[in-house]
């Protein structure tokens, strides 16, 4: 199996290590976090901060996961890893469904119970959560994070970096714009714009977020 770092130490971690240890190909052998208080997640030592991380490349482990649910953070320290020689793998649960058709970049963690249909895109470092499904023809570019229970139809497109809360919902054939926030439980029936703070049903637009995203 191959040994992988796991970059993170906290509740999404925990997930990650539970679906690497299930796969029969990895073998998550240590985390990196920037808290250093954390000893052990999920069995799995913490090995130091993100500065370890050229000494494990340099000891043979040339894998690894961001397993960060912040989305700018995610990015961020993807881009870290990379240039620091790892390749990023995908954590997909075994009890997942990916349509055969469907095109995953890297970094990417799909959860027990999720279902991602034909002919879809998930571009990197996406986060599909525990019982979301993505419908036919969607594309899901990098960063994003899909909340549990989320249904996302088909023809759906959701910019870089979006965040759809618990239990969102979003019809066919509709553009979610890049960094923007929809609220849990949420039904979206028209295109909403990028840097958007969207609530309720039907989904609306109630703040701009460019300042502080």
């Amino acid at each position: 199996m191959h040994k992988v770092v796991i970059v993170g130490s906290g509740g999404h971690a925990k997930v990650i290590i539970d679906i690497l240890n299930s796969s029969n190909k990895y073998d998550p052998v240590g985390c990196v976090s920037a808290d250093l208080t954390v000893k052990v997640v999920a069995g799995v030592p913490v090995l130091g901060n993100d500065a370890t991380l050229p000494q494990l490349f340099f000891k043979g482990i040339k894998y690894a996961f961001v397993a960060i649910g912040d989305n700018k953070k995610r990015e961020k320290l993807s881009k870290y890893v990379v240039e620091s020689d790892f390749e990023l793998i995908n954590a997909i649960s075994v009890y997942s469904y990916i349509a055969s058709s469907v095109t995953l970049d890297k970094g990417i963690a799909v959860m027990p119970g999720a279902v991602i249909n034909a002919y879809s895109v998930i571009e990197n470092n996406v986060i599909i959560n525990t019982g979301a499904t993505i419908d036919h023809d969607c594309f899901i570019a990098a960063g994003c994070h899909i909340a549990p229970g989320c249904n996302i139809a088909g023809n759906v497109s959701i910019g870089q970096g979006s965040f759809l809360g618990v239990g969102c919902k979003v019809v066919p054939k509709i553009t979610i714009g890049e960094w923007s926030i929809i609220g849990a439980g949420a039904v979206v029936v028209s295109d909403l714009p990028e840097y958007s703070l969207a609530l309720g049903s039907p989904a609306t637009v109630i703040k701009k977020l460019r300042e502080i995203v």
